[in-house]
């Protein structure tokens, strides 16, 4: 721990707290020179954690110790810059919080910046940190990492710890991060992610166990085999597949553009037969069961603390019942067979998200339409507890866009790479 540099000018829409550095490494390592700015959803010994939410900030008592990962990357050798803004709760992927302001995208500055990890994302893409670390539940990497122009990873469920970090729904949440470039990417997963996987929160939902269990299997795709996190796990561009439907859900001048990249980077057609609908409803419904079951007794509590975007959405989460929920569940699981069974060890193409970054003074609708629509794509991975990475398309329009790669279970650091090897090819699309 350091003391904080309270004269450096901060910008409260992107740090919450911010200092010169905030917490210095406490050793010497491969992230040695690399800044981070950490979530607000993860213990900084010495610092309350606040979730985005000012009231809930207020009743919190600093924290004894650092969250598993933040203590990595100290060890590691990086510095944390400060800790860094996010939607209330973390539950939107918008990227504003109605008390602290929307941080500006500096890719797009008329366009919102995503969320939910939000201030880490703006503070990696204006050069205030190299890293921002953050959580992915249902797309709050990815989706500030495409509208932004960035690199990010939804790590596979359950693979890294989550002690210390504030959760919002535990059968989706996974811990992710963003950077300028691929190289950063994976040395922070170099450091972070190793083969042992992290036993599972035992409120999760029940996931398929590729490493033992038989996996779901398509007649069209063949075998769903696990690959290991390895230089040998066989992730190469022409292992790469898309299914054109799941392109189609997005916006014509993305899916367009994702089609087009699927097939300059080989990948096969396969036909996922995705209900798009009716997995959302069920991921929606967990996800908030398993919100209200965290927060519902603090919000109960503290009527008024949100503001409305998200408070209509803890609202509606008190309404969903044990028996919904069980019920969500079951669609939910066999979901996650049909996903895994079908990418099996192979690497899925998609939009990382449905268009690119709406306008900042877009209305309450409109923000809600584009967030549903972005939402069935980014669930697919969530729902499986699949690692995807997304990696910034070549400018073509002047607004961002990103597309995804979605791996099996544990290729966290070999999706990385065959990302990078996917961007230089694409870098004359």
């Amino acid at each position: 721990m350091t003391a904080t540099a309270r004269d450096v000018e901060v910008d409260t829409t992107v740090w919450r707290e911010r200092g010169d550095p905030l917490v210095r490494a406490t050793s010497t390592g491969p992230l040695a020179g690399h800044t981070v700015a950490v979530k607000d959803l993860f213990a900084v010994a010495g610092y309350p954690i606040g979730a985005g939410v000012e009231d809930f900030l207020a009743e919190r008592t600093p924290e004894p110790r650092h969250a598993a990962v933040v203590a990595d990357l100290l060890a590691a050798g990086a510095t944390i810059t400060g800790i860094a803004r996010t939607d209330e709760f973390a539950y939107s992927i918008t990227g504003g919080n109605g008390r602290t302001g929307m941080p500006v995208n500096p890719a797009a500055p008329q366009c919102v910046p995503g969320g939910s990890t939000s201030g880490p994302a703006v503070a990696v893409a204006r050069g205030e940190a190299t890293i921002g670390l953050g959580t992915d539940t249902a797309g709050s990497i990815r989706v500030p990492g495409s509208y932004q122009g960035l690199w990010g990873i939804r790590t596979t469920h359950a693979s890294l710890d989550t002690t210390g970090l504030l959760p919002l729904a535990p059968s989706f949440d996974t811990i992710g991060w963003l950077t300028r470039d691929p190289a950063t990417l994976f040395a922070v997963a170099d450091v972070l992610i190793t083969n042992t996987v992290v036993p599972q929160n035992k409120n999760a939902v029940a996931r398929i166990d590729i490493g033992r269990s038989p996996v779901g299997r398509d007649p069209e795709v063949g075998q769903g085999a696990a690959a290991t996190d390895s230089e040998h796990t066989g992730l190469r561009a022409g292992e790469l597949v898309v299914d054109p439907a799941l392109c189609g859900a997005a916006e014509p001048g993305v899916a367009e553009r994702s089609l087009l990249a699927a097939e300059e980077l080989g990948a096969r057609p396969i036909t996922l037969r995705a209900d798009l609908d009716r997995w959302f409803s069920a991921f929606r419904a967990v996800q908030a069961f398993e919100a209200w079951a965290g927060h519902g007794e603090w919000l109960t509590a503290h009527p008024g603390a949100l503001e409305p975007e998200v408070g209509e959405r803890f609202a509606w989460a008190a309404t969903v019942t044990a028996e919904q929920a069980t019920a969500a569940r079951t669609v939910v699981v066999e979901a996650a067979v049909r996903i895994r069974g079908t990418i099996g060890d192979r690497v899925l193409v998609l939009p990382t998200t449905a268009g690119p970054p709406p306008l900042r003074e877009a209305d309450q609708r409109t923000r809600d339409a584009v967030r549903g629509a972005t939402l069935r794509l980014t669930c697919l991975a969530s729902i499986a507890g699949l690692p995807a990475v997304t990696l910034p398309l070549p400018d073509r329009h002047g607004l961002p866009v990103g597309l995804c790669l979605v791996g099996a279970a544990n290729t966290d650091r070999a999706l990385i790479h065959l990302a990078t090897r996917c961007a230089a090819r694409l870098a004359n699309l």
